[in-house]
């Protein structure tokens, strides 16, 4: 068939060369969170080499990354989370300039030597790579619209390029590095920004659910709750029922059994393997608390169950997120309730327990220990029953 400038080997409707453009982007799409993402950065899933390398082909082709700088970049937004060395934090360069222009900070970034090198280890390193993939990094898109060009026309060909090559750039850099740290719903209180935007992963893969990925980061399936659901998990796991794929690691499911008496190393173990479990059922006591707290005020004091009431969002916020006129405010606030202000003061000791790195396994059994006891000596409801759920996790 002749090449013209609406048709080329294939004669396609406007809806036709639509549908061609959002299968070929989904294709991206699955090769960026299933390979780069959960096998390459975070080693949640072994790859058979022929699917691993279909996606290399792929990704070289339509976007240009190269494996280990994509690799690295994403390491380090890891390490340095909200961080001035965080290389796309919209809370420390704003969100306008990560949702429009985070492919020019990965660029940036990817350029530094010191980045690569510190972060880039495990990443293929094959001949291929060495002499193709990363020698010719664009080489693979001048060939995709070439192809885009013959098989559709010029002017379709042209525009179904130009879609593959922003998709990436948009949707991945933009959207889930902007708005998924700034807009949205938090199940985890991890120590970053980090929010689901939606609850059905599906356009950009899952990775719409980047604070469950920001919790369990070598987790290999980013959906969690019953009403959750990741497409690259779903693709995963056809992946596994044909033998091209092996999971290596899945976010923990905490198990419980009836309350130990005491703090022992078994429930240490468990407590620090479920944290976010454990400091999302806190948060849970704490929403509790607080309503009490304010329905009580309101009968005596209505100024200060006001006041009470703009503590709402910050109670699952990890302590190094909150802005100094959050913490100015808490601390102007809480001491308005003896029962929330015990309860914060015990969730950041409770906290340190898994962060006390340097102390030993008996050390922080013991601190474990004396926080249960303390709690049940507090006389606070939910302190009480918090100790006694603590102890049950298995």
């Amino acid at each position: 068939m002749e090449l013209t400038l609406f048709s080329g080997v294939f004669e396609l409707p406007w809806w036709g060369h639509l549908i061609v453009v959002l299968a070929l982007t989904h294709v991206t799409i699955a090769s960026v969170t299933i390979f780069l993402h959960r096998h390459q950065a975070h080693h949640a899933l072994d790859l058979h080499p022929g699917v691993s390398h279909f996606f290399r082909l792929w990704l070289w082709l339509t976007t240009g990354m190269v494996t280990r700088e994509w690799a690295a970049v994403h390491r380090k937004h890891h390490a340095k989370v909200e961080t001035p060395e965080d290389p796309h934090s919209p809370q420390v360069l704003g969100l306008n300039r990560v949702l429009w222009g985070g492919v020019f900070l990965y660029v940036k970034e990817a350029n530094k030597p010191e980045t690569i090198e510190r972060y880039g280890n495990g990443t293929p390193d094959d001949w291929l790579e060495r002499h193709v993939y990363s020698k010719f990094s664009a080489l693979g898109i001048i060939l995709t619209g070439a192809a885009d060009v013959v098989l559709f026309g010029i002017v379709p060909g042209a525009l179904i390029l130009i879609t593959q090559i922003v998709w990436i750039p948009f949707w991945a850099a933009g959207v889930i590095n902007g708005i998924g740290h700034y807009w949205g719903y938090r199940h985890w209180s991890s120590p970053d920004a980090s929010t689901n935007i939606v609850p059905w992963g599906v356009l950009i893969g899952g990775e719409e659910l980047h604070n469950n990925h920001h919790a369990f980061p070598t987790s290999a399936k980013l959906s969690y709750q019953w009403y959750e659901f990741d497409i690259g998990w779903l693709y995963i796991r056809i992946l596994e029922a044909m033998g091209l794929a092996r999971i290596k690691h899945v976010a923990p499911i905490p198990r419980f059994t009836a309350p130990r008496p005491a703090v022992d190393p078994q429930t240490l173990q468990a407590v620090v393997a479920n944290r976010y479990d454990v400091l999302a059922k806190y948060a849970q006591s704490l929403r509790r608390a607080l309503a009490e707290e304010i329905g009580k005020l309101r009968k005596t004091s209505p100024a200060d169950a006001s006041a009470l009431e703009v503590l709402e969002p910050w109670l699952d916020r990890d302590d190094r997120m909150l802005r100094d006129p959050e913490r100015a405010k808490l601390a102007e606030v809480l001491p308005k309730s003896r029962v929330l202000h015990t309860m914060v003061a015990m969730r950041g000791e409770l906290v340190a327990v898994w962060r006390r790195s340097t102390a030993t396994r008996e050390q922080l059994v013991g601190q474990l220990q004396d926080w249960c006891r303390r709690a049940e000596a507090s006389g606070i409801r939910q302190l009480m029953e918090f100790s006694q759920q603590l102890r049950s996790y298995a």
